[in-house]
């Protein structure tokens, strides 16, 4: 790999959350930076409860040029920026923050990230009906970017209907509240809870029953890469995708957006892949 002295030149970008140290951004970051040889470095700011708005106000000061924003800083940090993209201000919450010259402008790339990750399986949600599983901050940006993909419809299923409501009308005319049972007429099927991450339990008592060939099933877990879901609807026949894919496009929406320049998909994929198969 590629390596890049540090000095008083280089440019800084960066993680906030809490917690942080788990975060794979870095890897992916820093392989990118890397493999083009760009002066970049990338680093993890533990950031706490309730300073996420601080914190991204000072990236101007700080000369930081972009971060990633988690848990739970997106809505601080769409607050903190002067200026937002139509996604980011739909959504209410920003993952991702550029320094242009001082002003602060607030992105989310995770719904586009993962319609990015769709195309790499040859699939696009023109036309299909959608199913998302929850009705977090993950699952609202996957059905504002599904809709904005064209999908005929996007049902969103929550334990509770009222959160089920807000989220579906991020897709306007095509989203609706609905129920597990309406997996079986369903093109896609997204888990956007965490459901499957530490358990052997599939999201809301999802019945294996519904899945079948024909349809795509994605998981926004990427670790476990076999989740329970996936892991029943392979045995159904249904074609299966994890959150993998949309980690490293969203990232590479990132890089774009603060460097300018095509991100090194290929070895910003590879380093991820290589870093869970040592953990298994």
């Amino acid at each position: 790999m590629l390596t890049v002295a540090i000095d008083g030149r280089t440019n800084v970008a960066g993680v906030i959350g809490d917690p942080v140290e788990h975060s794979i951004s870095p890897l992916l970051h820093n392989t990118a930076f890397s493999t083009l040889g760009l002066d970049w470095v990338y680093v993890a700011f533990p950031v706490p409860a309730g300073r996420g708005e601080a914190a991204v106000a000072a990236m101007a000061d700080l000369g930081i040029r972009g971060l990633s924003v988690t848990m739970p800083h997106k809505v601080a940090a769409a607050r903190a920026c002067e200026r937002l993209t139509p996604v980011a201000e739909q959504l209410g919450a920003a993952n991702t923050v550029t320094n242009l010259s001082g002003s602060l402008v607030g992105d989310s790339t995770d719904g586009p990230g993962f319609i990015d990750s769709l195309a790499e399986h040859g699939w696009s949600p023109e036309g299909k009906r959608c199913l998302v599983l929850g009705a977090g901050g993950a699952a609202r940006a996957v059905v504002l970017a599904l809709a904005q993909a064209e999908a005929k419809s996007v049902v969103v299923v929550a334990r509770q209907r009222e959160q089920a409501l807000a989220a579906a009308a991020l897709a306007g005319a095509s989203g609706t509240a609905g129920s597990v049972g309406d997996a079986g007429e369903a093109d896609l099927v997204v888990n956007a809870t965490p459901v499957g991450m530490t358990t052997s339990e599939v999201p809301f008592e999802l019945d294996p029953g519904l899945l079948g060939p024909g349809q795509l099933v994605a998981d926004l877990i990427y670790a476990p890469a076999l989740t329970p879901l996936l892991a029943v609807a392979r045995e159904r026949g249904a074609a299966t995708t994890n959150g993998l894919g949309m980690l490293v496009h969203q990232a590479a929406r990132q890089f774009r957006a603060w460097t300018g320049q095509e991100p090194p998909l290929e070895a910003m994929s590879a380093a991820v892949v290589a870093h869970f198969s040592q953990l298994r």
